[in-house]
């Protein structure tokens, strides 16, 4: 059974609509812990249109399971990282034009600069995982770079529009799982998981952490945070 790990960000998200205090993703975070959750996730984008740095101080002083930030491998993030010491940093894409994250992270094309971005972030003792596409060459990019982790982009996989297509997905997925275990990676798998198709994700053996956000905040707009934790939990564990 993986873990579930809650980002929190689009409880940031709409608290930056009116620029105020409310909701606060903090206190969301605490909530989410107590209803089961194994890790928080806050994603600090150099645009900082959702979670703040405040959050991310305020996050390390208080989450008693597992801080997830996930961040650019730029030298600002990289210091930001090393002053806050989070349990785990995860290094992602980001584009400013787009809406949420678009794809994973292109290790094998941008080798050079993420493996500076790693070893800095190991030289200081953080554990460091990345974000990347369900590609071999990927797969194979971040074990060179000594990353002790790899969060699989499911995104594919929640977007595909008919069974084949799903079948697809799942398989290049397993696989991918299936080789970063051989290089001794761990693995944690993201992005588009809802209540609908997480069982399948959560059943391939391997994965030991999934990452999941949006879906869940959109449930608790209406059943409360706690029910919303809970009821994807339970659906991990089946």
């Amino acid at each position: 059974m993986p873990r579930l790990n809650v980002n929190i960000d689009h409880v940031a998200t709409l608290r930056q609509a009116r620029r105020g205090n409310e909701p606060d993703p903090v206190t969301t975070a605490l909530i989410a812990e107590l209803a089961g959750a194994s890790g928080i996730v806050a994603h600090l984008r150099e645009d900082r249109r959702h979670a703040q740095l405040r959050d991310i101080e305020l996050l390390r002083k208080t989450v008693k399971t597992k801080l997830n930030m996930e961040m650019a491998a730029t030298d600002e993030m990289i210091d930001i990282a090393v002053k806050i010491k989070p349990d785990m940093v995860t290094l992602v894409p980001e584009r400013r034009e787009e809406i949420t994250t678009e794809g994973g992270l292109d290790v094998s094309g941008n080798f050079d600069p993420i493996n500076n971005a790693v070893r800095k972030l190991l030289g200081k003792g953080l554990f460091v995982s990345l974000f990347i596409d369900p590609d071999h060459k990927q797969v194979d990019a971040s074990r060179k770079v000594n990353a002790h982790m790899v969060e699989i982009h499911t995104g594919g996989y929640a977007e595909a529009d008919n069974q084949d297509e799903t079948s697809r997905q799942i398989t290049k997925i397993r696989e991918s799982v299936t080789n970063a275990l051989s290089q001794g990676l761990r693995v944690a798998a993201g992005h588009g998981l809802n209540y609908f198709n997480v069982v399948d994700i959560a059943s391939i053996d391997g994965i030991e952490e999934l990452n999941i956000g949006h879906s869940i905040i959109s449930r608790a707009v209406i059943l409360g945070m706690e029910k919303a934790v809970r009821d994807m939990v339970s659906l991990c564990g089946e």
